[in-house]
């Protein structure tokens, strides 16, 4: 029975599977180093977050966080993806926190400084 909570790394979706292997590659590092953390996609593409949570809830789990693989909070994170996980939290007696959008931490600001530092470095003197 699985108990411990269930990290979703919510990214968009796209029907190009070359967008989605990106965030999958991304999130890698993530997917090895933290238990029960899966990618979801919100729409286009699959494993989506109710087949994620869903699935999930039949195992036991009860406690989710989502967060979005996304730079900004706009209308998707403002009403599309609260009003899911109110019908999700409904249709599957769990408890579901939306954390605030990757792009909103600072550290991701540090490492776009990093990757450009890189690229500069590469360039011809």
């Amino acid at each position: 029975m699985a108990t411990e909570p269930k990290i979703i790394l919510l990214a968009h979706g796209s029907s190009d599977r070359r967008w989605c292997e990106t965030f999958e590659a991304l999130a890698e590092p993530t997917l090895k180093a933290v238990p029960g953390a899966v990618v979801a996609y919100m729409e286009l593409a699959e494993p989506s977050m109710e087949q994620v949570v869903a699935e999930a809830a039949a195992g036991g789990c009860r406690s989710f966080t989502v967060l979005p693989l996304f730079l900004a909070a706009g209308r998707h994170l403002r009403k599309d993806v609260p009003a899911m996980i109110a019908d999700m939290e409904a249709a599957h007696g769990v408890e579901i926190e939306l954390a605030p959008p990757v792009g909103e931490n600072p550290e991701l600001g540090l490492a776009i400084r990093d990757v450009v530092t890189q690229a500069l470095a590469r360039q011809p003197a």
